[in-house]
């Protein structure tokens, strides 16, 4: 195994993940591909411009969250392994496929929430779809207990 890819959503439990990678990582001498998926830009949706404040806020939001994810690829460096941090803005389970593939990953971990029923329902799961979807083994991690 020589590429892991990591799917973060940078909810509050993500160094859980992050650090159960950085095991599998070291014990198998593999490179470390954390990458979140980004809410897809308005106007690359449909939506029209809109106040520049919109903007504004929509472009901080996303340099923080390319922060947090190079922060937490320097801390997976700081372990001694080779580790890429991606941010890329799209549909959330097309986007970590295309780049498993792309990557050539042999393996994909992604977290599982404990959400309600109707969350799930409604909402869906990430990790639920890329069982559906996936040809590159998928490893769910529990987060959150």
């Amino acid at each position: 195994m020589k590429n892991i890819l990591v799917a973060i959503d940078l909810d509050p439990n993500t160094q859980q993940l992050v650090d159960y990678a950085i095991q599998l990582a070291k014990a198998f001498e593999a490179k470390l591909w954390l990458i979140h998926i980004a809410e897809a830009e308005p106007d690359f949706i449909g939506y029209s411009e809109g106040p520049q404040y919109i903007r504004d806020t929509f472009a901080k939001e996303l340099r923080d969250e390319h922060k947090a994810v190079q922060s937490l690829c320097n801390q997976v460096k700081k372990e001694g392994l080779d580790a890429e941090g991606l941010m890329i803005q799209g549909p959330t389970i097309d986007m970590i496929l295309q780049e498993a593939e792309k990557l050539k990953a042999d393996l994909i971990i992604t977290a599982t929430h404990h959400r309600n029923f109707i969350y799930k329902a409604f909402i869906g799961s990430v990790s639920t779809e890329l069982f559906e979807r996936s040809t590159i083994p998928l490893l769910a991690y529990p987060v959150g207990q």
